[in-house]
């Protein structure tokens, strides 16, 4: 399936509702993320909270300005628009908790929460504005900026699985 094909395909499933309700939309997501100046949570493995906010700030800054290691093209236009179709029609995303945003800077654990808030909080803003066109992601290819918005609220909420109370 090509990276067009892909892309229709999804938006046939963009009125499927997202599996995690506090990342339904960039608003709920929002309103989850200031929730934390309140009430800290921490995750139960691998990376700390802040790591994980910091990571998917990498992610939506990396749909506007690009991403330094994309995959082959051939991965992006057959595998990664696939799996994009598929956790799109299901609402939710299964990938690796632990894998960086491959060539983006290397973060640390242990950095503050409330800078971590902001950082996430700022992409998504910048996101949202942003009416230029988007950077092909990484894997997935092509996609519109409704899409894009569906993968970035899929990936926190992948990541959000293994937060728990502080």
């Amino acid at each position: 399936m090509g990276v067009a094909g892909g892309t229709a395909y999804v938006a046939s499933h963009r009125d499927t509702p997202l599996a995690a309700p506090q990342f339904a939309d960039l608003a709920n997501a929002r309103r989850t993320l200031e929730q934390l100046r309140a009430a800290p949570m921490k995750t139960r493995t691998g990376w700390d909270l802040p790591h994980v906010l910091h990571h998917a700030a990498q992610s939506i800054h990396g749909s506007i300005d690009g991403y330094p290691q994309p995959k082959p093209a051939w991965f992006r236009a057959s595998v990664g628009s696939a799996a994009f179709a598929v956790f799109s029609a299901r609402g939710r995303m299964n990938h690796s908790l632990d894998e960086p945003v491959p060539g983006m800077p290397s973060l640390a654990d242990g950095l503050a929460l409330a800078p971590a808030i902001d950082s996430v909080l700022e992409a998504m803003n910048r996101f949202e504005q942003h009416t230029g066109p988007l950077a092909p992601h990484f894997a997935y290819g092509a996609l519109s900026k409704a899409d894009y918005a569906r993968a970035h609220l899929m990936h926190i909420a992948n990541h959000w699985d293994l937060v728990v109370q502080a």
